[in-house]
Formats: structure tokens, sequence, C-alpha cells
């Protein structure tokens, strides 16, 4: 009833001030859903606290290593706060605090042997439960990015890695960048989803050698 009075009224203004009833029209519907989002009550956000609680429930019966593994440091309790959307002045102080934990090898030599960081990066195991005391961990890259233009089954969530090295023409420079990323992602792009395998010690010096030579030996698949 009473929208039909407010139909009726508005009709006859509409015949005043020379509006078009359609106009009206999709006024009246525009209007309508507004007011009733602004009735409803706002969504409540999650207690941090709660939030914090509830991981370290799940983990319980984890052993203390394992329940260790969920305290954010410094830089990822920045990100997390920020949902990964940092200002400049924050990301410039990740990047700088990470890339002081970046090793790099005390030959010098960045590319390893590039069979081998095949090897690493298509093997997934490492850092689980279910894993067999001694298992050398991988670094599942296919997860993320298609290595080689012949796989079928790749993530997405990072950038295709096919010819890495040949489109930065072998560069010894860009290889250094690759191991700086592969060690430590936030120490190039603050707030990076990319693990930091060397940093938080799931890949050797070694493997991650290797993964950079897959990256930009020109006989690697990758640059076929």
């Amino acid at each position: 009833m009473k929208t039909f009075l407010k139909l009726s009224a508005a009709l006859a203004v509409t015949a005043f001030v020379g509006v078009s009833v359609s106009a009206l029209a999709q006024t009246m519907k525009k209007t309508e859903p507004a007011k009733k989002a602004a009735a409803e009550p706002a969504a409540k956000k999650a207690d941090p606290a709660v939030v914090e609680a509830y991981l370290k429930n799940t983990f319980g019966k984890a052993p203390p290593e394992w329940q260790a593994r969920i305290v954010p440091d410094d830089t990822l309790k920045t990100c997390n706060a920020a949902h990964n959307d940092v200002a400049s002045k924050d990301a410039d102080k990740i990047v700088k605090a990470e890339l002081a934990k970046v090793v790099y090898p005390a030959d010098g030599k960045f590319l390893g042997d590039w069979k081998e960081g095949r090897k690493v990066a298509n093997n997934g195991r490492g850092g689980q439960f279910s894993d067999p005391e001694g298992t050398v961990a991988g670094g599942n890259c296919y997860a993320c990015h298609q290595l080689e233009k012949s796989e079928v089954s790749f993530g997405t969530l990072g950038p295709s890695l096919t010819n890495y090295g040949k489109d930065r023409k072998f560069d010894a420079a860009e290889a250094k960048n690759a191991f700086t990323k592969i060690f430590d992602s936030q120490a190039v792009l603050a707030c990076s989803n990319m693990p930091r395998f060397g940093a938080n010690k799931v890949l050797s010096e070694k493997q991650i050698t290797d993964l950079v030579a897959l990256l930009f030996d020109p006989e690697s698949p990758v640059n076929k």
C-alpha cells in the first residue's frame, strides 16, 4: 500500500515537471535497494585475537617446531595488517630487511645443474606431516608456474617461466636476481606470494643454484 501511494504521488509530480515515467521507475528501483541496504547492519569484522587463537588451536597437537611456523615474523605482520597492500615506505623497509637475509654463494657461481633443478622444481614433497624423516623438500614450482612448453598441467598463480633465460639474454646479473628472488622473494617484491625458500631454509643453496640453472642454462627445457 505504501509503495502504491508513493508511486501515485510520484506520477503526479512527473506530470508537473515533465519527467518520464520510465526514468522515474528506474530511479525508484535504485533508491529502494539502497534504503534496504542502509537498514541492514554492517557485517561484523572478525576479531584478530579470535582468528589467532583458532590458528593456534588447529596446530595444538603439532610438535613445537611446527607450531612455531604459524607465528608471523615482522614482515608477515606488516603484510597481513595491510592485506599485502602496504604503503611505499613499508614496502621499502621490507625489501631492505629481507635483502639482508639473502646469503649468496661464496664462489659467486649462481648456475648449478639444470637437470637437478628440474627435479627440485617438480618435487612437491617436504614440510608435511606425512613425510618420512629425512625427506628432502622440493620447490613445487609447477604448482604456480609453467616451466616448459610441453607441460599440460601447471598453476597460474605466478607468471609463466618459459624462455626465462632466453628472454633475458642469459645475462649474469639477471641470474643473480633470480637467485635472490628464489632465496627470498620479499627481498625483491614486498608481500610477494612466493615462498621465501632460502630464508626459511626450505631449499639449500645448491638446490637454489640448480633452479637458477634450470631457468638460465641454454640447454634447459625451459629455454627450448
